[in-house]
């Protein structure tokens, strides 16, 4: 799984008229924060005086994809040098001015005044940008540019992105509904639509002896694989070599699958067990050919940079103040609770394999999806507690204490009819997800 590491572009702006060596005692402040960013930093750590040398440092700045640019003004300049690196990178702007002490005397860098001249040219524009006015050591800086960073990133990566779409929704799930132009639009993905007799005539086509490493696989996740129907548990290995395959042969970020029920009654073997495989791999699987599922927990995957899970809400208990969230047994291996048993299974009602049974291991979580709720695209965003709890269900599912009490939540879900899917990640992400939804210019809609 390939981590991601924003690119954060560096500019210092300032004019020599001012007290440039004041200046520098405050960018020497600055540095050790920015070095400990979880983030790649290019550009000179000079300052730029005036145009020809905003021009020299473009083409440094460009020569790798960049997610950020960091903009400090470090004395008052005016707009244009702001102005020249908007329109020559075309990416997100951090504007970081400092606070002055009140002495009486000369205003030394008067920072403000340049990031207010900056901020009104870019939003003329119409350039995406944000700011702080903080001291250079203030210590909830990093945080707050690493996660307008890695929001940047997941625009920038969604922008290059292509979903693979196995078959089409069940009929009544409309919450799985999707319309490819429209995705496009919001954030560049494409998507790639597969029959699923033809993804199944793949599965068909998978040789016997290439699912060995498979099965050496899952005997080492989840033990003994003999009581199971063997027929039945090949063809799904089978699903997982062609889903790999496809996604690898396509450049698919994320696969969504109509799971059921062709997978069941034409071919005899589940597709949820291989998908959480996916899953685990890095390549994000949505039941039921959810894309904007996939895509959520894409997200949710490049920010946590650890698998996500693409789930179901599926019980409530307002007594206990508690949620369980489930999926029949897709959810990926590296969330199963150490101190708990690992299983596989077969699907509850269509009785095949190859499913996994665990509970959530307990930690911190992120709620989040990209809805299309009440006619408007919105991103849903929460967080809660997953509890150490006994499994609830066959399958994969997690006990979830919400931030708000769970009540409150599910009228939150009911009353704005959002879909029944969601994804869910370890890690608290919501400050990135924020600043994705601003960058997509979509508003958020906070359950917790």
């Amino acid at each position: 799984m390939t981590a991601l590491v924003p690119r954060i572009g560096l500019a210092v702006i300032a004019r020599p008229q001012f007290d440039t060596a004041y200046a520098d005692e405050i960018l020497q402040r600055v540095w050790p924060r920015l070095d400990g960013l979880d983030a790649e930093l290019v550009g000179s750590r000079d300052p730029l005086f005036d145009a020809a040398a905003v021009d020299a440092a473009i083409p440094s700045l460009r020569e790798g994809p960049l997610d950020l640019l960091l903009i400090l003004q470090a004395t008052f300049a005016d707009s244009s040098m702001a102005v020249k690196l908007a329109e020559g990178l075309q990416v997100p702007i951090v504007l970081w001015s400092f606070p002055e002490p009140r002495t009486g005397g000369r205003l030394r860098l008067n920072t403000i005044c340049g990031t207010n001249l900056a901020a009104h040219a870019l939003g003329r524009l119409d350039a995406p940008f944000t700011f702080l006015h903080r001291e250079p050591d203030d210590p909830e800086v990093p945080a707050r540019i690493t996660a307008l960073a890695r929001a940047a990133g997941i625009k920038r990566r969604l922008a290059e992105s292509r979903i693979g779409v196995v078959g089409d929704f069940p009929d009544g799930f409309d919450s799985c509904r999707y319309a490819p132009d429209a995705l496009k639009a919001l954030c560049g993905v494409e998507t790639e639509k597969i029959t699923i007799g033809e993804f199944l005539d793949k599965v068909r086509q998978v040789p016997d002896e290439a699912i060995g490493p498979v099965r050496t696989r899952v005997e080492a996740e989840l033990g003994d694989l003999s009581h199971l129907d063997q027929e039945s548990l090949g063809k799904s290995f089978k699903v997982y070599k062609a889903l790999r395959g496809l996604a690898d042969d396509s450049g698919f970020s994320g696969v969504a699958v109509r799971c059921w029920p062709e997978f069941f009654t034409e071919l005899g073997g589940a597709a949820c067990g291989p998908m959480g495989m996916l899953g685990e791999d890095g390549t994000p699987c949505g039941c039921e050919a959810d894309v904007y599922g996939t895509l959520t927990t894409l997200i949710l995957r490049w920010l946590s940079n650890q698998p996500a899970f693409n789930s179901d809400l599926v019980d409530v208990d307002v007594t206990d103040d508690t949620a369980v969230f489930w999926h029949c047994g897709q959810a990926p291996i590296s969330m199963a609770d150490s101190e708990g048993p690992r299983r596989p299974t077969v699907h509850s009602n269509r009785k095949m394999p190859l499913l996994y049974e665990f509970s959530f291991k307990p930690g911190r979580i992120t709620l989040a999806r990209l809805s299309q709720s009440r006619n408007q695209t919105r991103m849903v965003i929460g967080g809660g507690e997953v509890l150490r709890r006994p499994t609830s269900y066959s399958g994969t599912s997690g006990v979830v204490r919400f931030d708000r009490p769970a009540s409150d939540v599910l009228d939150a879900i009911m009353r704005e009819g959002l879909e029944h899917h969601i994804s869910l990640a370890y890690g608290d992400h919501r400050p990135a997800l924020r600043h994705l939804a601003a960058m997509l210019d979509i508003p958020v809609l906070e359950l917790t």
